[in-house]
């Protein structure tokens, strides 16, 4: 059975810049890059806020740069999934791919988050050319122009005045004939003049062309349909934190995030660290995830000397 000292489940941000300092720091961590290597911002065409690219980055090149530095401060990258994994004394075991066991001293998550979408197959088309699951990330690229934000809870409501700020006006399509966010969103809503909310409808088709996104056909509640021009779809409809191998080993919140330490990074259980979109439900960015990947190894190399 390999025995390592520090094993680092999932990639991204969180989990390429906390190979980035474990490497560093001599912990030789070992990486299993999970489904989707790189995580969300694999999806992302264009990122424009991540500092150290002026000009603008793709989200699978950002990626991609973020994992050869990791490689090159001699970060074990493998692919394959962590299929199970037993928290409950040290060296904690986990499975991978259902059959190699390895055993290690401390583990770092940064398995991430998964956005909400509705499954039409027009949504999956047109996802990263007007179809987005984040306002922050993504708009700056539609202002002066007409959006739509599906959902009614605080999430959608966030995402709406934040995009009323820069749009020219913002759709809110909601399915019941009330908003089930906080009365403190519902009054800022309230508040934004260039906010038009749809009571009673669903997002029936995302319309669009070869160019991205054009408009969105609503279902309203009495059997007509409606389109309406928007220049991009933004999912407000929550997001599910990918911590379902944890659950019953470790604290997690009402929604699912784990739950750590003040600003810290440890877990409830001593030696495990979790970092990025799986244990912050508020900021969901890909700056804040590699600071928490950072935060995480620190974390680790600290605990793992005060156990020699």
């Amino acid at each position: 059975m390999e025995h390592i000292k520090c094993l680092i489940i999932g990639s991204g941000p969180a989990g390429y810049t906390a190979a980035i300092y474990a490497s560093r720091a001599n912990l030789a961590p070992v990486v299993y890059e999970g489904f989707e290597p790189g995580g969300q911002l694999t999806t992302t065409t264009d990122v424009e806020n991540f500092p150290g690219y002026p000009e603008g980055v793709s989200g699978p090149q950002m990626m991609e740069d973020m994992r050869r530095q990791a490689a090159r401060f001699g970060a074990d990258l493998r692919g394959g999934v962590v299929t199970s994994i037993d928290l409950s004394q040290r060296p904690f075991k986990a499975v991978v791919n259902d059959t190699d066991t390895i055993e290690a001293e401390a583990v770092i998550i940064c398995t991430g988050a998964t956005a909400k979408y509705l499954g039409l197959p027009s949504e999956a088309k047109f996802r990263g050319m007007g179809v987005s699951a984040c306002a922050t990330c993504d708009g700056f690229f539609y202002r002066r122009k007409d959006v739509a934000v599906v959902g009614g809870g605080d999430t959608a409501c966030e995402e709406a005045t934040y995009l009323a700020s820069l749009c020219r006006k913002v759709h809110m399509i909601v399915r019941k004939d009330y908003l089930r966010a906080s009365k403190a969103m519902q009054d800022k809503v309230a508040s934004m003049e260039n906010i038009e909310i749809h009571f009673l409808c669903n997002t029936q088709e995302i319309l669009g062309d070869e160019s991205g996104v054009t408009g969105v056909r609503l279902l309203h509640a009495d059997g007509h349909t409606e389109d309406i021009a928007v220049d991009g779809f933004f999912l407000g409809i929550g997001h599910t934190p990918q911590t379902k191998l944890f659950a019953g080993q470790l604290a997690l919140n009402e929604e699912g995030y784990i739950i750590t330490d003040g600003a810290s990074s440890r877990t409830s259980v001593e030696g495990v660290f979790a970092a990025g979109d799986v244990q912050d439900p508020h900021y969901r960015q890909g700056i804040v995830a590699a600071g928490k990947g950072a935060v995480a190894a620190i974390d680790c190399e600290r605990f793992l000397l005060a156990q020699e």
